[in-house]
């Protein structure tokens, strides 16, 4: 008994030996019901536009939208993220886009809960970068900077239309301070208590959002580092969610996600609600990249980049793969 709990008694490998005993004893995995799909729509087209920088991905039309939601519910996924992306000359410096009935985010949560009901949860960015003809995320005072107040307003008036619109969850992403009370009162005010928030609680001004840009058709001009989320502050992370969660969000989010590994451990360590991830499109372009010139396995950095996740304590993963992720899941254990 000397040589208990050291080798050559311990021998950590006998548990690696086959993919079956590694499948056993696997202290994490990554579900289809773990994962939320982000989707472009975008007003205008026809048929899917193909995004250059994210290969796979594209901005869909109303039709290919409303398949691909349908793809996502079969697969098993539990949840789509809406983006709308408007008509060039509809946006204009308070983002009238976001707050018309008519506007495509409206439309495309419409036509999602037309086409799964309540087999997806249906979600929606809350925001008006996409819709504002400066890029930003919020109305801008006579300076130029982003008014938080202000832009708090026609927070409220978005979320009336969206929760109107069909969408069971509203992401309020533009990092303004008193974002998700504000928007909390708003919707309680207009009956829609059923409505959950999605708060993006940490999210930091990141080199990675590059392709999202093009996602969106961007129009910002500068940056947005006077209100999303410094990259060295962690600290300042945990103090976001505790606003958060006194404003009254029902879930939390980190983004981006592999970058911010350690704060998504930190808040999920902290919060008493479920944690989300944005894996985002930086991430998913940079694999995807390495992929097309055969420096990686593209499945197996897929599967693996989605258990960091839920290794770092994630509840929900919001990624571009989540289709594909959850189809192969079920083909592999037809």
């Amino acid at each position: 008994m000397d040589n208990a709990g050291t080798f050559p008694a311990v021998r950590p490998r006998r548990l690696r030996t086959t993919a079956a005993m590694r499948r056993m004893v696997a202290e994490h995995r990554v579900h289809p019901a773990d994962l939320i799909l982000p989707a472009f729509v975008r007003e205008g087209v026809g048929e899917p536009v193909p995004l250059a920088s994210m290969p796979g991905v594209a901005q869909h039309s109303l039709d290919s939208l409303r398949k691909a939601a349908g793809e996502a519910a079969e697969a098993g996924v539990s949840g789509i993220m809406l983006f709308g992306v408007p008509d060039e000359a509809k946006k204009d410096a308070i983002g009238s886009p976001g707050t018309d009935p008519d506007g495509i985010l409206q439309r495309a949560l419409r036509a999602v809960r037309a086409e799964v009901g309540d087999a997806l949860v249906v979600m929606s960015d809350l925001c008006l970068d996409e819709v504002t003809d400066h890029g930003h995320c919020g109305v801008l005072d006579a300076e130029g900077r982003v008014d938080n107040d202000a832009t708090l307003e026609r927070y409220a008036e978005m979320a009336r239309v969206q929760a109107e619109a069909g969408a069971h969850v509203l992401g309020p992403s533009g990092m303004m301070d008193g974002q998700v009370g504000h928007v909390r009162a708003a919707l309680d005010a207009a009956g829609h208590t059923d409505v959950a928030l999605l708060a993006y609680t940490a999210k930091f001004a990141s080199a990675f959002y590059g392709p999202f840009r093009e996602a969106v058709n961007s129009s910002l001009t500068g940056d947005r580092k006077a209100y999303q989320q410094d990259p060295p502050n962690a600290r300042e992370a945990l103090r976001e969610l505790a606003q958060d969660l006194a404003e009254g969000a029902d879930m939390v989010m980190v983004k981006p996600g592999l970058p911010y590994l350690d704060v998504l451990r930190q808040v999920v360590d902290a919060s008493p609600v479920p944690v989300g991830a944005y894996q985002i499109s930086g991430e998913y372009a940079m694999v995807e990249a390495a992929a097309e010139r055969g420096w990686l396995d593209r499945e197996r950095a897929i599967e693996e980049t989605l258990t960091a996740f839920k290794r770092a304590g994630a509840d929900v993963i919001l990624t571009y793969w989540a289709t594909e992720f959850a189809q192969r899941w079920g083909r592999e254990r037809a």
